[in-house]
């Protein structure tokens, strides 16, 4: 008999539609193949739907903070019920875009160069710090936003706006702009699962061209890169992986220039709408929806 799934989605954060979305076809596929589902918001009521309910697994679909920052995590834990992705502190790490950069670069993966702000000093002294460290165009960035919530890639005339903008932040990160090809890597477990190339018409991969299909970004699958290259890129996401200790599957977000990868993030959590790339990577490589997740399920039990 097929075990009872939870699946959680939906949530307070600015990806909550995504979640949602998320959700809905993992319950659409699982349902089609005979699971009993079940989906909760991350309310008040969640602890007693559990107990109610008694899942096998937890199906985490949630995306953003408190859903893939080690907050719902550390709720789950609580329960001993296997729960999907990684762990409280890899989804921490993961999300916190200064540590993981840190972690990166300790461990000889390229990133680009990067500082924070606190909002502690004037933006034109920030302006200055940026001048010294890098050139513009420069990308600002929330720390622990996901699915490029609040990205924006900005010239000298258009930081002082931008900033401010972004105040209820408190800690932002300005970093080096990497032009060049978007190179997304699929990770599953231990395995490289493979790569995808996008081309957005937008002026970069933002939230618009990841979830809105108008906005036309062109997948391209096999990636027209090297058997070399498209091996080192494996390679890194591979090891980014297991640098910030993570489980099930992730996706690693690179830029590449002048022959050189350069990993912006990794997510814990990707998408698994009609329009994410890591079902579209693995059915490239000849794994269909259901058997990813139920790929996703197994694996759940295996946290460290």
């Amino acid at each position: 008999m097929k075990k009872k799934i939870l699946i959680i989605s939906g949530g307070i954060s600015k990806e909550r539609l995504i979640s949602l979305d998320t959700g809905q076809q993992v319950a659409k596929e699982l349902k089609k193949n005979g699971y009993k589902i079940k989906i909760s918001e991350p309310d008040n009521n969640l602890e007693k739907t559990i107990k109610n309910y008694k899942p096998g697994v937890i199906f985490n679909a949630l995306h953003g903070q408190f859903g893939e920052d080690g907050y719902i995590q550390s709720i789950l834990e609580r329960f001993k019920i296997p729960y999907t992705h990684s762990g409280v502190i890899a989804s921490s790490l993961a999300m916190d875009k200064e540590i993981s950069k840190k972690l990166f670069i300790k461990n000889k993966i390229k990133t680009p160069k990067f500082i924070t702000y606190s909002y502690d000093i004037s933006v034109s002294k920030l302006i200055k710090k940026i001048k010294k460290k890098f050139k513009f165009p420069v990308v600002v960035k929330p720390l622990n936003e996901g699915s490029s919530v609040n990205v924006y890639i900005c010239s000298e005339k258009k930081v002082t706006r931008i900033v401010n903008s972004i105040k209820n932040y408190k800690k932002i990160m300005i970093e080096e702009f990497i032009s060049g090809r978007e190179i997304q890597v699929a990770i599953m477990g231990n395995k490289k699962l493979g790569a995808i190339e996008l081309k957005p018409k937008r002026k970069f991969y933002d939230y618009e061209a990841k979830y809105n299909a108008n906005a036309k970004t062109e997948h391209i699958i096999p990636v027209d890169l090297s058997k070399n290259k498209l091996k080192e890129v494996l390679n890194i996401a591979l090891k980014a992986h297991k640098v910030i200790g993570c489980n099930g599957v992730t996706r690693s977000d690179f830029k590449f220039y002048n022959g050189i990868f350069y990993l912006l993030e990794i997510n814990t959590q990707p998408g698994m709408t009609k329009l994410s790339l890591v079902p579209e990577i693995a059915a490239y490589n000849g794994i269909s929806f259901i058997e990813l997740i139920e790929w996703i399920l197994k694996d759940a039990s295996k946290k460290k």
